[in-house]
C-alpha cells in the first residue's frame, strides 16, 4: 500500500492585467490615449517586472530600467517637450495608472522625473532652460529631483529653511533636503530655496556633482524600495545665474508644480489599487478552501463587490480629474479631492486584498504586500491626507485652518 503524500500547492497566477471597468469608463477613450496606456502595459513584461521584484527586495534602483523607460518616451508624464508627441492628461494619467498596477516604484519615477523634475523647468524655466534639459531628461539620459521637502519641513513646506544668497555671477544655496527622489542618482535638482534677499521661495537647478552637494540615500524604507530618496546637504553650493528658474519667485510657483502632479499622484494610488484587486480576484478563484473554491464563498464575494464599489468610484473620479485638467479647469480643491479619495480607496482595497490572498498575501511573488505597503508612501507624499483634508475644507467653508 502506497504512502498518502500531502498535494503541493498550485502555483497562482495572479499578474495578469483583467482590464476592470464596471462602468465602461473608458470606453470613449480616443485611440492616442489608450496607445499610451497600451505602451506601458507592453513595456512592463515579466522580465522587467522580476526584475523590478528583485529590485524592490533588495531595495536598489535599477537604473537601467529608467533608462528603457526613457527610451520608450514612458518618463515626462505629459510635459510638452519639442520634437516629441503631445501627450494629454487623461493619456499620461492611463500610462501612470498602467506603470503602478506594475509596480509602485516605477510610477513613482515618472512623478519624480517628469511630474515634479521636468514640469518645474517646463512651467518655470526659460526657453533655454528648456531646451537645454526637457529632452535629456524625457529620453531618460539625464535624471531630474525636486527637493522641497527638509527634515523638519514636510507638510509645512511652505516655511522651507533652506537659503539662497545672491553673489556675483548667480546665488549660494546652503541648506538640508530630505526624502527627494533622485537625488544622489546624479543629474539634477531642482532646489526650491528662501532668498535671503527678499524672503521669496525660488527655483534653482543644480547639478548633482555641484561642489557641496552632498547626497545619500536613505535606508530602511519599508516602501517604494525600487526608488531611491535621498538625504541632501548644501554648504556653499553656487549656483550660476543661467541655472535660475525665471518664473519661480515665489511658493504660489512651487506649488503650481505640485497642483499638476496630484492628479497624478490619484493615478497611481488607483493603479497599485486595481493590482491588488485583480490579484485577489484571481487568487480566490484559483485556492481552494473546505473543498470549493474561495470565490464560492458569501464574504468572499461581499468582499471583492465592496473592493469593486471602491475602485469604481475612484476610476470615475480620477478620469474625471484629468478631463478638467486638459481643459485647465481643475480646482485646487478637485485636485485635492483627486489624490485624498484615491489613496484611502486603495489602502482600504489593499487591505482586503492582502487578507484574501492569506499567507499568500505576503509575498512578493504575489504583489499584493508590495502594492500595500507602497500605498503608504502614496497616502503621505505630495500632501498627507491632513493637508488635502484642510485644502479641501477650506474651499468649503472659506475658513483657512492650516495653523
Amino acid at each position: 500500500m502506497s504512502a498518502q503524500h500531502p498535494t503541493a500547492e498550485p502555483d497562482y497566477q495572479v499578474s495578469d492585467a483583467l482590464d476592470t471597468d464596471a462602468y465602461g469608463i473608458y470606453a470613449g477613450l480616443t485611440a492616442e490615449d489608450r496607445a499610451v496606456a497600451d505602451r506601458v502595459r507592453a513595456f512592463l513584461t515579466p522580465e522587467v517586472l522580476g526584475e523590478m521584484r528583485q529590485a524592490w527586495d533588495r531595495a536598489e534602483y535599477p537604473l537601467s530600467v529608467v533608462q528603457q523607460m526613457g527610451q520608450q518616451d514612458l518618463l515626462r508624464d505629459g510635459v510638452p517637450v519639442e520634437g516629441m508627441p503631445e501627450v494629454s492628461r487623461v493619456a499620461a494619467g492611463l500610462a501612470t495608472m498602467e506603470m503602478a498596477r506594475g509596480d509602485g516604484s516605477l510610477a513613482t519615477v515618472i512623478a519624480v522625473q517628469g511630474g515634479l523634475a521636468m514640469r518645474s523647468i517646463q512651467l518655470c524655466g526659460s526657453e533655454e532652460q528648456k531646451q537645454k534639459y526637457l529632452p535629456p531628461m524625457a529620453r531618460g539620459e539625464l535624471l531630474g529631483a525636486f527637493a522641497l521637502t527638509e527634515p523638519t519641513h514636510g507638510s509645512d513646506a511652505v516655511g522651507l529653511e533652506t537659503t539662497a544668497d545672491r553673489t556675483d555671477g548667480g546665488w549660494v544655496i546652503n541648506g538640508h533636503k530630505k526624502w527627494i527622489g533622485n537625488g544622489s542618482a546624479g543629474g539634477i535638482t531642482v532646489v526650491w530655496a528662501r532668498s535671503t534677499e527678499d524672503q521669496k521661495v525660488r527655483g534653482f537647478i543644480v547639478p548633482q556633482e555641484s561642489e557641496g552637494y552632498s547626497a545619500s540615500p536613505i535606508l530602511g524604507k519599508v516602501s517604494l524600495r525600487a526608488i531611491h530618496q535621498a538625504d541632501i546637504e548644501f554648504r556653499d553650493v553656487f549656483v550660476p545665474e543661467e541655472n535660475v528658474l525665471p518664473e519661480a519667485t515665489s511658493f504660489r510657483d512651487t506649488s503650481r508644480v505640485l497642483f499638476s502632479t496630484r492628479v497624478g499622484v490619484a493615478w497611481s494610488a488607483m493603479g497599485l489599487a486595481l493590482g491588488c484587486f485583480e490579484s485577489a480576484l484571481q487568487y480566490v478563484q484559483q485556492r481552494q478552501q473546505f473543498g470549493r473554491p474561495l470565490a464560492a464563498s458569501q464574504i468572499v464575494q461581499e468582499r471583492l463587490a465592496r473592493m469593486l464599489s471602491e475602485l469604481t468610484q475612484v476610476q470615475l473620479l480620477v478620469l474625471r480629474a484629468a478631463q478638467l485638467e486638459e481643459r485647465e479647469e481643475l480646482t485646487g480643491a478637485q485636485a485635492s479631492l483627486a489624490k485624498y479619495s484615491a489613496t484611502r480607496a486603495a489602502r482600504s482595497i489593499a487591505q482586503n486584498a492582502r487578507d484574501l490572498l492569506g499567507g499568500n498575501g505576503i509575498l512578493l511573488e504575489h504583489r499584493v504586500g508590495r502594492h500595500f505597503a507602497d500605498i503608504e508612501a502614496l497616502h503621505t507624499y505630495e500632501g498627507t491626507e491632513t493637508v488635502q483634508a484642510l485644502i479641501i475644507g477650506r474651499d468649503l467653508t472659506g475658513h483657512s485652518a492650516f495653523a
